[in-house]
C-alpha cells in the first residue's frame, strides 16, 4: 500500500487541472461479441480463399486487377493480403461508400441513386435522385455548408471580384489582400500572434511538420493520430515514438526516457522533442486531455503540436476549439493547427502561433512555397463564417449555432445510451461512434439506414481495429430537434439493429 498516497496525490493534481468533469467512455468489446466477430471474419476469409480458387481455374469470372503474365518474375506491385481483403471483403460492402451527392451537404442532402449488377465491382446510375436524406456523416458541425445566407452571398461577390483561381503561389503573385485579411482574422480568433493559411488541410500537417523537425529530433505521437500527422512525422526524418491514446502515464514515460537516455547510440540530447496530439479524434470521438499534456510539456521542456481539425469551431463556449473548451491560454500551445473544412464549411488549413514561428514557415514550408494560393471565394467563406462565430456580424447567429450544436450532441448521445447502444468518446464530442462489431453489420446497417432516408458513415477494418467496427455519426447545429424527432431516428436505429442479427447470417452467406 506504499504507492497509494502517491497515486492519490497524482489524481488530486489531475483534478485541479480541470475546471469541469472530463467524461469519456470506451467500453471494452464483450467477449461473446469478440468471438462472434472473429468467427465472422474467419468465415469470410474461408469463402474468400474458395472464390480465389474458383477464379484461378476460371470457374468464376475474375474482375480484379492482376499482374501481367510477362511480369510474373517481378516483385509484386500489390500486397497479397491487401488485394485479398479488397476483392473478397471490402468489395461486398463497397456500396456504402463514395455515394454521389447532388446537392449541398447540409442537414439534408440529395443522393444519386445507383445500382450494381456484379456485386459492387461496378455501379450504374439509374437516373433517379434520392431526395431529402438526413445527413449524419458530414463534418458540417456549425451548418455553414449552405448555398444561401451571408456566407454564400459574400463568396459570390468575392468570385465576381477575384475570380475562382489565383494561378500562382503566395510567395510569387498569388498573395491577395483577402488572404492577408483572413490570416489576421484567424490569429485574432485563436488568440495568437500570427497565423498562416494553406489550401489543403492534409498538406498543412504533412508538409509543415517536416519544416519544424528533422534528424536528431524526437516526435511523440498519440497512437490514434490522423494519417496526415503520421505522414508528416515520417517525412521529417525525425525519430518517432508512439504513446497510448490519451494516456498521460505512457506519454510521461516516453518523455522521461527521452531526457535520460537521449538519442540512440550517441546518447546526445534531442535537438527538439515535439508532442503531437489532436483536439477531437475523428474515429473515437474522444477529446485530448490537454491540461495534462500542457503540464507535461512544461515540466519536460517539450514543444506541443495541436491538430484542431475537428475541434475548432465545434468545442468551447466561443467555438475556439479545445483550448477554449478547457479555458487554457493559447500561448501554452506552441503550434496550433486546424482546418477550415469542417466547422467553417470551406477548405484548407491553418497554423497559428508566435510571429517568429509563422515567419519561419513562410520561408521553409513546402506547402507555402510550392502550393497554389487558396481560392478567393473559399477565403471569403472562411472570413464570413468566422466573423459570424465571433459575433462580429452584429448578430447572435454564431452563438446560437454553437449552443444548438452542444444541445444536439448532448441529446443524441443521451438517447443512444438510454437505448442501450455502446458509444465511444467524450460526452461533449459531436463525433459519435456507435459500435457494430461484426463485419456483416457494416454493410447491412448502412443499407438499412439509407432505405429510411438517413445517410451514415460506417467504418471497419483496417480503418478501425478488427473487432471494433462502427457507425460514426457527426452531429450538426443544422440538425433541428424537430427534424430528428420527425423521422424517429432513434426508433429507426433500434429497429435496424434488431434486424441486423437476422441479416448477419444472410450477409455472410452472400459473401
Amino acid at each position: 500500500f506504499l504507492w497509494l498516497p502517491g497515486l492519490f496525490l497524482e489524481l488530486k493534481k489531475r483534478d485541479l487541472l480541470y475546471k469541469k468533469p472530463f467524461a469519456e467512455s470506451f467500453e471494452e468489446t464483450p467477449l461473446l461479441v469478440a468471438v462472434l466477430t472473429y468467427m465472422g471474419y474467419g468465415i469470410l476469409t474461408i469463402f474468400g480463399y474458395l472464390r480465389d480458387f474458383l477464379r484461378h481455374w476460371n470457374i468464376e469470372k475474375c474482375q480484379v486487377a492482376r499482374e501481367r503474365e510477362e511480369q510474373k518474375d517481378f516483385v509484386p506491385l500489390y500486397q497479397d493480403f491487401e488485394n485479398f481483403y479488397t476483392r473478397n471483403l471490402y468489395m461486398r460492402i463497397r456500396d456504402n461508400w463514395n455515394r454521389p451527392i447532388c446537392s449541398v451537404p447540409g442537414a439534408k442532402m440529395d443522393l444519386v441513386e445507383r445500382v450494381s449488377h456484379d456485386y459492387n465491382w461496378t455501379f450504374e446510375h439509374t437516373g433517379k435522385v434520392v431526395k431529402e436524406v438526413i445527413n449524419m456523416g458530414s463534418y458540417n458541425y456549425l451548418g455553414f455548408a449552405e448555398n444561401v445566407g451571408a456566407c454564400a452571398d459574400a463568396a459570390i461577390e468575392s468570385t465576381k471580384k477575384y475570380g475562382v483561381g489565383v494561378g500562382s503561389t503566395r510567395c510569387e503573385l498569388g498573395n491577395l489582400d483577402i488572404h492577408e485579411e483572413m490570416e489576421q482574422l484567424v490569429a485574432r480568433f485563436l488568440g495568437v500572434e500570427s497565423s498562416m493559411a494553406f489550401g489543403m488541410g492534409f498538406a498543412t500537417n504533412s508538409m509543415n511538420i517536416p519544416a519544424l523537425t528533422g534528424k536528431g529530433c524526437l516526435i511523440l505521437s498519440d497512437e490514434l493520430n490522423h494519417a496526415s500527422l503520421v505522414l508528416g512525422a515520417r517525412l521529417s526524418a525525425s525519430t518517432i515514438r508512439v504513446f497510448k491514446h490519451n494516456n498521460m502515464q505512457s506519454l510521461e514515460k516516453l518523455l522521461r526516457d527521452a531526457i535520460v537516455h537521449g538519442q540512440p547510440r550517441t546518447h546526445r540530447p534531442w535537438k527538439k522533442i515535439l508532442i503531437v496530439v489532436e483536439g477531437i479524434y475523428s474515429m473515437e470521438g474522444s477529446i485530448v486531455r490537454l491540461p495534462e499534456v500542457i503540464a507535461l510539456k512544461k515540466r519536460y521542456k517539450a514543444y506541443l503540436y495541436l491538430d484542431e481539425a475537428h475541434s475548432i469551431g465545434a468545442l468551447g463556449p466561443n467555438g475556439r476549439g479545445v483550448v477554449d473548451y478547457f479555458g487554457l491560454d493559447p500561448k501554452d500551445v506552441d503550434i496550433m493547427m486546424g482546418t477550415f473544412t469542417k466547422s467553417f464549411g470551406a477548405a484548407g488549413g491553418y497554423i497559428g502561433g508566435k510571429k517568429e514561428l509563422i515567419d519561419y514557415l513562410r520561408n521553409h514550408s513546402h506547402s507555402a512555397l510550392y502550393a497554389t494560393s487558396m481560392s478567393p471565394p473559399v477565403a471569403q467563406q472562411i472570413i464570413t463564417s468566422m466573423k459570424i462565430i465571433m459575433g462580429e456580424d452584429g448578430t447572435t447567429l454564431g452563438a446560437d449555432r454553437l449552443r444548438q450544436l452542444s444541445e444536439n450532441t448532448t441529446y443524441f448521445r443521451r438517447k443512444l445510451r438510454e437505448m442501450g447502444f455502446i458509444i465511444y468518446g467524450n460526452d461533449d464530442s459531436p463525433v459519435v461512434p456507435m459500435m457494430l462489431y461484426m463485419p456483416a453489420k457494416i454493410g447491412a446497417f448502412g443499407r438499412e439506414m439509407l432505405k429510411r432516408n438517413i445517410g451514415t458513415v460506417v467504418v471497419g477494418f483496417p480503418a478501425t481495429p478488427i473487432i471494433e467496427s462502427r457507425a460514426r455519426f457527426c452531429i450538426s447545429a443544422a440538425h433541428t430537434r424537430e427534424m430528428l424527432n420527425t423521422v424517429n431516428i432513434y426508433h429507426i436505429l433500434q429497429y435496424s439493429l434488431k434486424i441486423l442479427l437476422f441479416l448477419l447470417m444472410w450477409e455472410q452467406t452472400n459473401f
